[in-house]
């Protein structure tokens, strides 16, 4: 069976990866190349939090995000496990509430469990969520370590200009879609989600496990990369816009920031970035079949988080006939 993958983002390298383990023959085609700074894989938080997630997830997600930690771990991704940590500013206390009664998999912490996990938020912070069974990983390492895998096995990612409806071309038995938002063409309930990142050097900073800061207005994660490297993230907006990092969004983040640990106030700003994310209306993903085609899309902010188990059901289904797992249940569809 000759199989071809278009899209080279973190599903099509997960679905690429998880055939390949299998032993099946695939061919990988993206029109930009290897993965970088052109997908929205490049600006991904990295965190592989199943628990924190249900608080707005279906509980699929939650679910399947579980597998996610191992799988990366065995495609030769380096992943944290330190779990996630869930605070709030003194104001907002009452969201640390909503949060835990919205979730499971986190035990609640004083400032005396704090300080032993972050001693530097124990100052300003008397009460956190801690979600011990959560990960984190490096978004750009990952994805070169896919590649790098993929690569050893003579998968290379291939220069592709083909057609609009996504179809790998006559030498391909089974076409698997996974361009992202460029799919719009043939999905047309499919959207855009702009999401917006800073890259901080603060090594004034010391943090070992992502931060979420609560705010009814303007919530902010922190992922530490190492070495006095952060990611900072959090902005949604209902867009597919994939212009520059706007002033409003920079001024938030590093407001938030700041208020977190006012050492951020003295960080580098490395890099600002924005992309937008593909999502369907009820922002689950989505595995279609169309003929010789398979489409799959829609990960909105889980793509680290969902890729893997993703990437697993598409294997099941071209190598052995076998149905995903209903991701959206109230109406069946998978």
């Amino acid at each position: 069976m000759r199989i071809t993958i278009l899209g080279a983002g973190v599903m099509g390298l997960c679905a690429a990866t998880e055939l390949v383990r299998r032993g099946a023959c695939v061919r990988l085609l993206d029109p930009k190349g290897p993965p970088g700074p052109h997908g929205c894989s490049w600006w991904a938080g990295g965190m592989l939090a199943p628990f924190c997630e249900a608080v707005t997830a279906e509980a699929s997600v939650v679910r399947l995000g579980q597998e996610a930690a191992a799988w990366w771990e065995g495609a030769g991704a380096s992943v944290i496990r330190a779990g996630t940590l869930v605070v709030a500013l003194g104001r907002d206390r009452v969201e640390v509430e909503r949060f835990a009664a919205r979730s499971t998999g986190h035990r609640i912490l004083d400032a005396e469990g704090l300080d032993a996990l972050e001693p530097g938020l124990s100052a300003r912070f008397s009460r956190a969520l801690h979600f011990p069974g959560e990960a984190h990983l490096d978004p750009r390492a990952a994805l070169a370590a896919l590649h790098v895998g993929l690569s050893s096995r003579g998968v290379d990612v291939e220069a592709f200009h083909g057609a609009a409806d996504g179809t790998g071309g006559s030498d391909t038995d089974i076409t698997i879609d996974c361009r992202g938002l460029a799919a719009a063409d043939t999905l047309p309930d499919l959207r855009g989600v702009r999401g917006e990142m800073a890259v901080l050097r603060a090594p004034d900073v010391a943090l070992s496990r992502p931060v979420r800061l609560l705010h009814p207005r303007h919530p902010l994660y922190i992922v530490p990369r190492g070495e006095g490297l952060y990611m900072l993230g959090a902005t949604q907006i209902e867009t597919a816009h994939r212009g520059p990092v706007t002033a409003r969004s920079v001024l938030e983040l590093m407001g938030a920031a700041y208020a977190l640990d006012p050492a951020f106030g003295e960080a580098e700003v490395l890099e600002l970035g924005a992309d937008a994310r593909p999502a369907f209306p009820d922002n689950l993903p989505r595995i279609r079949r169309r003929g010789s085609t398979i489409l799959v899309n829609g990960l909105f902010r889980h793509g680290f988080l969902l890729s893997p188990a993703l990437a697993r059901m598409v294997a099941d289904l071209v190598l052995d006939g076998k149905h995903p797992e209903v991701m959206d249940e109230d109406h069946g569809e998978w």
